[in-house]
């Protein structure tokens, strides 16, 4: 089994990862997508300390993770609506093209 370093450096760049595209995308979905990384890194942390913690019989780190997998599915699921109803207002997915929130 990989030490808990192991983990922990994949996590970081899990994290890395996602906060660049989430930070130097110009589509909506690729931000989405950058958002999402970096919650699966926090997920991956969450097992990682619950597995090598003091008491791993607990299921802390996985209803941490299970919670967070649900508002994750919510967060995307309301990311695409938004996405959706941008492009048919605007007709782009650039988020520097979108100006203005007025109907």
């Amino acid at each position: 089994m990989p030490p808990l370093p192991c983990y922990l450096l994949l996590a970081a760049m899990l994290f890395a990862i996602g906060l660049a595209a989430a930070l130097t995308r110009r589509n909506a979905i690729i931000v989405l997508i950058g958002i999402e990384l970096m919650l699966n890194a926090a997920n991956l942390n969450f097992i990682a300390f619950w597995r090598y913690g003091p008491n791993p019989e607990t299921l802390r780190g996985v209803l941490f993770v299970i919670f967070a997998i649900g508002v994750a599915a919510a967060e995307a699921a309301v990311g695409l609506a938004l996405i959706i109803a941008l492009h048919k207002h605007f007709k782009t997915t650039h988020v520097d093209q979108v100006d203005s929130m007025r109907g």
